[in-house]
């Protein structure tokens, strides 16, 4: 059985720690702000792109295209391993069809490689809940195949659930509409969010006031959860950490979890979502 390495997107929003311990190599979508385009999580630091956007800057995005997931596959390949790649939800982003395509070009190049693109159907720590799972599983010795299979059998069961501190950001990316936006600004009334079975930003109930949004996710999740494991809990947050610190106390306090990762939203997603961010993310059903 040929060695297999484990590659995913920038927008898994894993720390770069996290990342170089466990050998997970990352392809970079792209971000233009102020007329300079960046890599995702590199240029600029997370307080610096939030205090941008905060100061009325408005990034564009772009996704991963077939030369950047080739970029990142043919090397790995070239030292005789096959690749497990998980990708940024289908739903979300091109970036997924990108590496499906560079994927088969080369195992058509390379004959006898192996290179497995699993669709996540995440985003943001909701897709580095999903590498993390699958880090574990190949330090236990699964294999390729079956952990490709393993892997989309639970990227349905990553549940997202998330609140944004201002709509217009969520406007802006056609999520709401300007009204809605303009109207739920005034009353203080925040979303809540998920991401669904195809892998979509969905609105799923509104509360008003910030603290009810950030109870809201955990009461969400204590439905989501029965019947499910979960050692560990990813919080991410659009600098915004007192917040992500009192969703994590909260779940803590009423579930007795004690292991937890907490990372900003990258620039990415944040471009979309906005300051103030809230997104909680655990194994559940439904999503």
């Amino acid at each position: 059985m040929r060695e297999f390495v484990i590659t995913s997107d920038s927008t898994t929003d894993l720390p770069a720690e996290y990342l170089k311990e466990n050998g997970i190599l990352i392809a970079s979508l792209s971000y233009v702000l102020e007329g300079i385009t960046y890599e995702d999580n590199k240029g600029l630091t997370s307080k610096e792109f939030y205090d941008k956007v905060r100061n009325g800057a408005m990034p564009t995005t772009s996704q991963i295209n077939v030369a950047e997931g080739r970029a990142l596959f043919e090397p790995i390949i070239k030292e005789g391993k096959d690749i497990l790649h998980i990708a940024f939800s289908s739903g979300l982003s091109g970036s997924c069809n990108s590496c499906q395509i560079a994927a088969k070009m080369l195992m058509e190049e390379y004959p006898g490689c192996q290179i497995e693109v699993v669709d996540s159907l995440c985003a943001s720590l909701g897709e580095g809940l999903l590498v993390h799972k699958a880090v574990e599983q190949k330090k236990k010795g699964m294999g390729l195949t079956e952990l490709a299979a393993w892997a989309r059998e639970l990227a349905p069961h990553i549940c997202h659930n998330f609140t944004v501190d201002d709509l217009n950001h969520l406007h802006r990316g056609g999520r709401v509409s300007k009204a809605t936006a303009v109207l739920g600004t005034l009353a203080g009334i925040k979303p809540v969010l998920h991401v669904d079975d195809e892998g979509h930003l969905v609105p799923i109930d509104k509360v008003r006031g910030r603290k009810k949004s950030l109870i809201a996710l955990v009461d969400r999740m204590e439905k989501q959860m029965q019947g499910f494991e979960n050692d560990a809990v990813f919080i991410s947050h659009g600098d915004c950490l007192a917040d992500a610190e009192f969703v994590k106390d909260t779940v803590r306090k009423r579930f007795g979890i004690e292991s937890f990762l907490i990372n900003p939203v990258g620039a990415v997603i944040g471009s979309h979502s906005g300051p103030g961010t809230i997104a909680l993310f655990f194994v559940g059903s439904p999503r």
